[in-house]
């Protein structure tokens, strides 16, 4: 059974939700994003997200867009990015599942099959790809499939319902679902309608339902646990990333992990 589904066919069976930290691949470099990573799955992430960097971004907002300019600008490229997947999953002893961010046109320059392999060879369990729209998506969750990879979609607040469930139809790992319209980043309030689209989804599809774009608060968590499977953070954690080129990075990590471990509390009290 591929990573993802066993761990979310296990958090069902015990009651728990999963806690799902994005960290963008070589910010501040390869060891910090390792080390980041070993301290989120310390502090409670059952799954982990990694940015594959790039010049033009689809949906991030600008926390996430300064952390790829960062890393791009030092010369970090995708083989990179995979060296550090593996070593990452390594570090982990592979018992935490990896899912990879990162746009078609990174995975259409290198060779679908190329990239799906080597993210397979790599510890990667799936996919997370914004910017494939729902009708040319076929292809490619084929050959993810063939290399055991999730090949996961997005539905957000302004997809329309036929459009939703034929996304979820098509999607596999779990459905991401867009907490608000627009671009990531950190909000003070999630929408009060989002607690309603997750139920209507709920009744459409057996998938996890993940919810990412702006959750950062324990609040946030607490407003979703009773209709998501999972949350997921980026913004939150990439900004007190950016603080690495001032500050101790034991510090930034810890603070990383306080807020995780925040989070992770009022997911599964």
């Amino acid at each position: 059974m591929n990573p993802i589904d066993a761990l979310f066919q296990k958090l069902r069976h015990e009651g728990r939700k999963a806690f799902v930290p994005f960290v963008t691949a070589g910010d501040p470099n390869a060891e910090g994003t390792i080390r980041l990573v070993e301290e989120l799955v310390h502090r409670g992430a059952n799954l982990v997200e990694i940015g594959f960097p790039y010049s033009d971004p689809i949906a991030d907002g600008p926390v996430i867009q300064a952390s790829y300019t960062r890393v791009l600008d030092r010369g970090f490229r995708v083989d990179e990015v995979f060296t550090v997947a593996r070593r990452t999953a390594d570090s982990l002893n592979r018992t935490v599942p990896l899912a990879g961010m990162v746009s078609y046109s990174i995975i259409h320059r290198r060779g679908s099959e190329a990239f799906l392999r080597q993210a397979e060879q790599s510890g990667f369990s799936g996919l997370i790809v914004p910017d494939l729209p729902a009708e040319e998506v076929r292809d490619l969750s084929q050959l993810a499939a063939a290399h055991d990879l999730k090949l996961i979609q997005l539905v957000t607040p302004t997809t329309p319902r036929d459009r939703a469930v034929q996304i979820a139809k098509i999607s596999t790992g779990f459905l991401y679902c867009v907490s608000i319209t627009g671009i990531t980043g950190e909000r003070d309030r999630l929408p009060e309608e989002l607690r309603e689209q997750l139920a209507w989804l709920r009744r459409q599809t057996d998938l996890p339902l993940c919810v990412g774009f702006g959750v950062s608060r324990p609040e946030h968590v607490r407003m979703l646990r009773d209709v998501a499977d999972g949350i997921i953070v980026g913004s939150a954690i990439v900004r007190r990333v950016e603080q690495a080129g001032s500050r101790p990075f034991a510090d930034v990590v810890r603070e990383v992990g306080d807020l995780a471990q925040s989070l992770v509390e009022a997911l599964n009290p």
